[in-house]
């Protein structure tokens, strides 16, 4: 069995400050964006998807510099508040107890990655770590969990995946993985039929994942 961890929203509650980031971004670019576009269009995908939603057409150097500059803007907005979602730490040394394998598999870019985990000292936690660059196909795409399975030598069908938005919950489900659903960004009867919803990781147990 494996666990395959979401980084934002899962790990650390960082989508208030990347929509304060995505905002003012496109104030910065004169782009006016929604709560719905946030939800349908940028939450759970990677930056090359979501750019050109809001830019139209663009060269790949393009996206990636308007990537950059966005999450720069996000980790300086949310370097004071780094924390990690309650009762994660303690959860994360059960698993480790347990010797459950556990895989990180984000949207994110590396730079985030690092950001994150190094600044909640838990990289140690996980055997395997993929970020956008390890991709060609965002989430709603099962790739990334796919691939995270692969990583940890695991079928997909033996691992759990602990996500938070809506497209990272399909990404699951269509990888054949169990998915809980943690309810940092969406209510959960946003989600549609899943496993388990949990706000946070406090009450949730090995014992609980071996039942599903």
């Amino acid at each position: 069995m494996g666990i395959l961890f979401d980084m934002d929203g899962v790990i650390a509650d960082t989508n208030p400050f990347h929509k304060v980031s995505i905002q003012q971004f496109c104030k910065r670019h004169g782009i006016e964006t929604s709560d719905e576009f946030l939800r349908e269009k940028v939450y759970g995908r990677v930056n090359k998807e979501w750019i050109p939603n809001l830019f139209g057409e663009l060269k790949p150097s393009e996206i990636e510099k308007l990537a950059a500059e966005k999450e720069q803007l996000f980790r300086e907005l949310y370097a004071p508040h780094l924390q990690a979602v309650e009762g994660l730490i303690e959860f994360l040394r059960r698993l480790q107890k347990r010797k459950i394998k556990a895989a990180v598999a984000t949207s994110a870019p590396l730079e985030n990655v690092d950001f994150i985990l190094d600044g909640l000292n838990i990289r140690s936690y996980f055997q395997a770590i993929l970020h956008s660059a390890d991709v060609e196909r965002g989430k709603p795409d099962p790739e990334i969990y796919l691939k995270a399975a692969e990583a940890l030598d695991e079928y997909a069908e033996d691992c759990i995946v602990i996500e938070d938005s809506i497209s990272g919950v399909q990404a699951g489900k269509a990888a054949g993985a169990k998915v809980i659903a943690i309810t940092t960004t969406h209510d959960a009867d946003e989600f549609g039929p899943v496993n388990l919803v949990i706000e946070d990781f406090k009450g949730l147990w090995v014992d609980d994942l071996l039942y599903l």
